[in-house]
């Protein structure tokens, strides 16, 4: 298609407009009749998303599609492509590359989306049944952006077929099936990660409220969600459950209220000592997955230690939040569902991957 610095306009346009989903007189200022009735289309589904995912209420899919926005400023796609700016000069033959979209979060295969096209070759994309709307009606304003884009995007529910290479997320158990029928083709291949965070014990109520944005987000569904803590020996509990048990909205929603009940009687049965926040459950653990609407922690006595804990385990871990000095390479607290550019999923490198085959 085009040149890299037309795609990556498209995208600081689509940016603008992501930005601004949430305030409706921006999106009635459009003056392009074509676009606005695209950039409508796309703003209605924040309201109506959740009458097909119980999980996507308004206040999350807006929150979804605000971040991706501010996520596509100029400065910020330059800084990411400039490392690749000659190899995007390469590709002028583009592939067609499969991508096996989650439903987990709103919008959640976007920069996979977004890595494809700006590397130049063309999406063949297969939608959750969870999140099926939303990135087609992105690609919609995309293309009215960006015509030409409109012959490099391909969404298929039909078996996927005629493709040269694969990116595909999923579970632990689906990941098995992936390697089986992809494995043959240039891939990556994700697998169940989770966030985590490591506390001090020295945290402010802001950075215990910035916390819970990470634990409660998206109800804790994403991979990015924090769903497992490591605090100090002797830890005091009170502040942070003071903190997150204001998050009461957190509860009104039906689907998450049952797994806190349903959770909350199995801890009880089993007699699995527990913190109880009225809208979570605290229990140690040493798994780094949590179901919804509970959260892990587990103690830990030496920093050192720790940190060859979080080593070890990298290939559980998708990010790590602390506002500490000695947790290298952490995002600060209330940041995990805020991912920049260049933060890959599972730390595989994806415009790499891509430049790779073009």
């Amino acid at each position: 298609m085009h040149t890299i610095e037309r795609r990556t306009a498209a995208f600081a346009k689509l940016g603008e407009v992501l930005s601004g989903l949430s305030n409706k007189e921006q999106v009635e200022s459009i003056s392009d009749p074509l676009l606005s009735e695209k950039v409508t289309a796309l703003a209605g589904l924040v309201d109506t998303s959740q009458q097909y995912n119980g999980w996507f209420t308004p206040e999350f899919v807006s929150n979804a599609l605000v971040s991706l926005g501010k996520s596509l400023k100029p400065e910020k796609l330059e800084k990411w492509v400039n490392d690749y700016r000659e190899d995007l000069k390469q590709v002028v033959v583009p592939k067609t590359v499969a991508v096996i979209m989650a439903g987990n979060v709103p919008a959640v295969g976007f920069h996979d989306f977004l890595s494809v096209l700006i590397s130049g070759h063309k999406l063949l994309a297969k939608l959750s049944s969870d999140d099926e709307k939303l990135m087609p009606a992105i690609a919609d304003v995309l293309m009215e952006i960006e015509p030409g884009f409109k012959e490099s995007i391909d969404f298929t529910d039909a078996q996927l077929k005629n493709f040269d290479a694969v990116i595909a997320t999923g579970s632990n158990n689906s990941s098995r099936y992936f390697d089986y029928y992809f494995g043959k083709y240039p891939n990556i291949i994700r697998r169940n990660r989770n966030g985590v965070a490591v506390l001090t014990g020295t945290e402010t109520e802001e950075e215990l409220n910035a916390l819970a944005d990470d634990v409660f987000l998206y109800y804790g569904l994403g991979c990015r969600n924090v769903a497992k803590l490591f605090v100090p020996a002797g830890y005091d509990f009170i502040p942070l459950m003071d903190v997150l048990s204001t998050r009461k909205e957190i509860a009104d929603n039906n689907k998450y209220f049952n797994n806190y009940e349903y959770n909350k009687a199995i801890f009880m049965i089993n007699g699995t000592e527990h913190f109880d926040t009225g809208n979570l459950l605290l229990t140690e653990n040493s798994s780094f997955a949590s179901p919804v609407s509970v959260l892990h922690f587990t103690y830990y006595q030496n920093p050192d230690n720790l940190k060859n804990e979080l080593l070890v385990n990298h290939d559980k871990i998708q990010c790590v939040a602390s506002n500490s000095e000695f947790i290298q390479n952490s995002i600060p607290l209330g940041h995990t569902q805020a991912p920049e550019l260049w933060d890959y999923a599972d730390g595989v490198d994806t415009l790499k991957f891509l430049l790779s085959f073009g």
